[in-house]
């Protein structure tokens, strides 16, 4: 889908707390050095934000708080009133709750109201969806002023007390690389001095079984179901195969040649699989921003992450390809970036 009007006035995001490291983790969970060193090498993380409390188990965060403290951040850092947003469009892969949507939460918080709101859920693709409709409101004229979030926590999913001798190999890589974290973008079709414009936003099925899944209900449920499953070796195998299409999809709908890309920002699965990613391009001089060796697997919060990254780089102008590869059915696509 092609954007050339399309502005990102701001990018804020929001974490819970101070970063987790391994060794702290690895204390909580009774597991010892060798835990660690497999969390930071065998996975690719060093550290996370928990929206939960690593000692008392306590929820600290919601979806919601995270949301909110984002968007408020990146209406500021816009110089945009709530009263001048008429469309919220959010993506999440484990919202609050079933009802109400997260979105609305969010906009009674920060004081939206009267506009169409949206919510998908999704992987690490809905950021990315959610993107596209707000593009696709924009362009059309339906409105003029988007916010879009992306965010996830893990606190149904993850219990931090959970006897480690229990938990199966796909629930202990993903308590090693869930992370929470929230983030928001200001979208105007009003041009702006030193603005970044969308040049380009895409996402598209491509099929194949699923490499990763997530129970609805939880890890908490006692079910006696799997809450988490994760093919690794899938993973690891397909994202960059992925990454790769949806690079090339991306610069051939904006026009660019590889050489006109300044920074990537590759799909976040783990530090691990990044790293295959960035090596499967091979694209020499382009810089890469990545954020989940710090930040954990924050799902649809870790593009904006990168963004807001990436961008406060490139004050001085560039191009910037975000992209995104969902495991869970293989979902391929990403956004391209331009500051003048």
């Amino acid at each position: 889908m092609d954007c050339p009007s399309i502005h990102i006035l701001a990018v804020r995001t929001a974490l819970p707390g101070p970063p987790v490291d391994n060794a702290a983790l690895a204390r909580r969970l009774g597991t010892g050095d060798a835990w660690v060193r497999w969390a930071e090498t065998g996975v690719g993380v060093r550290s996370r934000h928990l929206a939960r409390d690593l000692e008392s188990g306590a929820i600290t965060h919601t979806l919601a708080d995270l949301g909110t403290e984002a968007a408020r951040d990146a209406l500021a850092a816009a110089g945009v009133a709530p009263a001048d947003v008429d469309l919220m469009v959010m993506g999440s892969s484990m919202p609050d709750m079933l009802m109400p949507a997260t979105v609305n939460v969010v906009a009674d918080r920060i004081g939206v109201n009267e506009v169409p709101t949206y919510q998908l859920q999704g992987g690490c693709a809905a950021f990315v969806q959610a993107l596209q409709i707000a593009v696709r409101r924009l362009s059309s004229g339906e409105a003029r002023t988007a916010l879009v979030l992306g965010g996830d926590t893990w606190v149904k999913h993850v219990d931090p007390s959970s006897d480690v001798k229990r938990l199966s190999p796909a629930e202990l890589t993903t308590v090693a690389l869930a992370g929470d974290g929230a983030g928001c973008a200001v979208l105007s079709v009003e041009p702006r001095p030193g603005a970044p414009v969308l040049r380009g936003v895409d996402s598209r099925l491509a099929g194949g079984p699923p490499a990763q899944t997530l129970e609805w209900f939880g890890a908490h449920a006692d079910t006696g179901q799997p809450a988490v499953t994760d093919d690794r070796a899938a993973v690891e195998e397909r994202v960059p195969e992925l990454a790769a299409e949806a690079w090339r999809e991306l610069l051939d709908g904006a026009g660019w040649k590889d050489s006109d890309v300044d920074v990537v920002l590759p799909p976040q699965h783990s530090g691990r699989v990044t790293d295959r990613v960035t090596a499967a391009l091979d694209l020499a001089g382009v810089r890469s921003v990545s954020r989940v060796e710090e930040a954990g697997n924050c799902g649809n919060a870790l593009m904006l992450l990168q963004l807001e990254e990436a961008l406060a780089g490139l004050s001085g102008g560039g191009r910037a390809v975000g992209l995104m590869v969902e495991a869970t059915e293989w979902v391929r696509g990403g956004i391209a970036v331009e500051v003048p």
